[in-house]
């Protein structure tokens, strides 16, 4: 039974004007909510002045100090108190909240900090004198003249001194350091041209150096590419593809990563909304549905993307926080989305990460006794090796071939034509090792290909270009299943009944709050229709939509092409392994089968020769 609160008298209850320091305070707890928070509306406001070099320094987590510092247009002495003050703010004048181009707009951040900590502001505008003021727990101070040059250096200590129960929820200073690195690592992607440097302060040291992203140059593909090489690593950069798409007003830029090149969590999917960074559960599932066809589903794709529209299509008043965002048609951004990021892996073709070739080395790499004996050999000629090679044969060999390989011999009359197929990307076959994986020679190195992985792909993207053009064939019920749903629910369902229709599901209303299924995917067989809708809505309320249908279906298209394909085990001829090398450089998306995996490795010749000590 809930107690009577001591605060409300039990007669009449009296409506009573909180003071400002308790408005502060509570409008801190949605703002602040930890010291990345805090962290996250300073450095907005040093962009949103112009900074084109930002520094950050922290002590224990954030906990007892955060202090940002800037060169951006910086706050003259007499306007410091108002820019203290609740909802002031020099970034919009309030006619139009729509209309917004900066970060900050709401004017809660600085107040907010200093209601729970002990804030203090240095700053000096153009023409101004340089100029201090501190709040302490709500309760702001005289300003009063301060050396600087040019910016503004805010620092924020003891935060949550004046409010002590909310750091009993904070974590340990370790974790809340790895948040304020994410926070800036996504304002530095979202600002390729302006320098961040993170700086760990804790201690009677002079600290450490966290993360350091110089400013980019170029242009604007150029710099985000740099500025994410630098964030998230050389690995990405080379591994991902460039976004570049418009349609209805929105245009998204970014990179993202080929498939095989994925993660087993989301921690590398970035996502950004008119330069902010988001957290939206729309624009996620867009980003797992473009992924959807080549990835598992314990499987991520790694991500850097930017939605850029005019203000008035967006909504990003709708939290304090300012992480959530709300479009005014979402259906446009997820499909713009969905097929920008199914083009350019499409023309990716049959490119595979370079992580896999770094693995397989890694995983051959020879144990060391000593000091390795490096020496280099001139590399003779075609002619020269290739008769270098008969003399050498040694025919005491050749019995072992049945065992466990098979070289393809190259008559002397193809000597030339097989030279020139050498410049395929994917070379040109040699032999075939344990009747599975082709070794094929390039111009630059060799390939090693998984023939019924590779074969796999090729034949599943035919089954879905002849069902794309056909469309999934449906299979009426004789008897029409009748489901009872939820007011809510019957309305999510017919909402998405024409995409339910394109994979061979027809539904329809059936009076009351009911749907009556006639029709099922033919390819599906017997099916339990009331689960499948059921599921379906789990979906829709999870995640904003539902890939439950076509997942089916391709799993069936996917298992049809793996018992149709080359078998593990298969011996093959020469043409035909050529045959299918040409064959997967003309197919989207065969550098990694069904489930994610790659269906080739690709070696180059420096890092052959390096693994056996020639260079």
């Amino acid at each position: 039974m809930a107690q009577p609160n001591p605060n409300i008298s039990a007669s009449q209850p009296v409506i009573r004007q909180l003071d400002e320091m308790a408005i502060n305070r509570i409008a801190a707890g949605e703002v602040v909510e930890r010291p990345a928070s805090a962290v996250k509306e300073l450095v907005e406001n040093a962009v949103d002045a112009g900074a084109t070099r930002i520094t950050v320094e922290y002590a224990d987590g954030g906990k007892t100090l955060i202090r940002v510092t800037d060169d951006g247009c910086g706050i003259a002495g007499t306007d410091l108190p108002l820019a203290l003050s609740r909802h002031a703010t020099s970034k919009i004048d309030g006619t139009d909240l729509l209309n917004i181009h900066s970060f900050g707009f709401r004017g809660e951040a600085l107040p907010s900090l200093g209601a729970v900590g002990r804030l203090t502001i240095i700053s000096r505008a153009a023409g101004y004198d340089g100029a201090e003021i501190s709040v302490i727990g709500g309760k702001q101070m005289a300003v009063k003249p301060a050396g600087l040059s040019a910016g503004t250096v805010v620092t924020l200590r003891d935060l949550f001194y004046a409010t002590p129960a909310r750091l009993k929820f904070l974590r340990t200073d370790r974790a809340e350091a790895q948040a304020i690195g994410d926070v800036i690592k996504r304002l530095a992607m979202a600002e390729p041209f302006v320098r961040f440097v993170l700086r760990d302060v804790s201690g009677d040291g002079p600290g450490c150096e966290v993360f350091r992203a110089e400013a980019e140059q170029g242009d604007l593909f150029e710099a985000l590419h740099g500025r994410l090489r630098q964030v998230l690593g050389r690995e990405f950069a080379e591994n991902s593809l460039a976004i570049d798409a418009e349609r209805d007003g929105f245009h998204l830029t970014g990179f993202a990563a080929l498939p095989t090149y994925s993660r087993g969590s989301a921690v590398t999917q970035y996502l950004f909304v008119n330069g902010r960074p988001v957290k939206d559960k729309m624009l996620v599932g867009a980003l797992r549905g473009a992924y959807f066809d080549f990835l598992s589903r314990d499987r991520h794709p790694a991500a850097a993307l930017f939605v850029d529209c005019d203000p008035t299509l967006v909504d990003v008043n709708v939290h304090p926080a300012k992480s959530e965002v709300r479009f005014r048609d979402p259906g446009v951004v997820r499909g713009l989305i969905v097929s920008g990021l199914r083009h350019a892996l499409a023309n990716a073709g049959h490119r595979a990460s370079s992580t896999v070739a770094d693995a397989t080395l890694g995983a051959m790499q020879p144990e060391r006794t000593g000091e390795a004996r490096i020496y280099q050999m001139d590399r003779p000629s075609a002619g020269v090796r290739s008769a270098a090679y008969q003399a050498q044969s040694p025919q005491g060999f050749a019995e072992t071939q049945g065992m466990w390989g098979r070289v393809e011999s190259v008559p002397d009359e193809v000597q030339e034509q097989s030279d020139a197929r050498a410049d395929f990307p994917l070379g040109t076959a040699r032999g075939q090792v344990h009747e599975n994986y082709i070794i094929a020679q390039t111009a630059t190195g060799m390939v090693i290909v998984d023939q019924h992985a590779a074969h796999e792909r090729l034949v599943y993207e035919k089954l879905k270009k002849q069902m794309a053009a056909n469309g999934v064939a449906a299979q009426s019920l004789l008897i029409p299943e009748i489901i009872e749903l939820s007011s809510s629910d019957r309305e999510a369902i017919l909402d998405v009944a024409e995409q339910l229709a394109s994979f061979g599901l027809g539904i329809e209303p059936f009076g009351g709050d009911a749907i009556a299924v006639r029709e099922t995917p033919a390819i599906l067989g017997e099916v339990n229709a009331e689960a499948m809708i059921r599921d379906i809505l789990d979906e829709l309320e999870g995640e904003g939509e539902s890939l439950l249908v076509q997942a089916r279906i391709e799993a069936i298209l996917s298992r049809v092409a793996c018992h149709g394909s080359i078998r593990s085990g298969r011996w093959m001829r020469g043409e035909e392994m050529n045959a299918l090398l040409r064959e997967m450089e003309a197919t989207p998306h065969s550098g990694q089968c069904n489930h994610g995996r790659p269906t080739y490795v690709e070696l180059k010749l420096s890092d052959i020769e390096r693994l056996f000590g020639r260079t």
